[in-house]
């Protein structure tokens, strides 16, 4: 199972998330954090992409790049890498980290699990 975690900030656009899940790859699922994931952007991404969206809770999952930012909001340092990890399941681990959308508004890193 590959799963692309998102993350994304509130004035992104669908086409935002789109170009970052593009430079990430090819995912059998999206996950963002249980905050993000009924967002209309979020929605409008997995209805273009045909994906599922998993709601995951991110908090405390370690990730490999940080922002300072987002582990004061999230509690982990990339929504899109923990998201991708947690919604990937056992034995995660990711595959493509954290890649930025060209205008810097969303995040996408792919990882790949165990998880269904």
């Amino acid at each position: 199972m590959r799963v692309a975690g998102i993350g994304f900030r509130g004035a992104a656009t669908v086409d935002d998330l789109a170009a970052a899940l593009a430079l990430a790859g090819d995912a059998d699922a999206l996950a963002t954090d249980t905050s993000k994931a009924g967002a209309a952007v979020m929605l409008a991404l997995a209805a273009r992409t045909g994906l599922a969206v998993r709601a995951v809770d991110v908090s405390g999952t370690a990730t490999p790049t940080a922002s300072v930012r987002v582990t004061e909001a999230f509690g982990t340092g990339s929504v899109a890498e923990a998201a991708a990890l947690v919604a990937a399941g056992r034995n995660a681990r990711l595959v493509v980290g954290r890649v930025v959308a060209p205008n810097g508004m969303a995040t996408a890193a792919i990882a790949e699990g165990d998880g269904a």
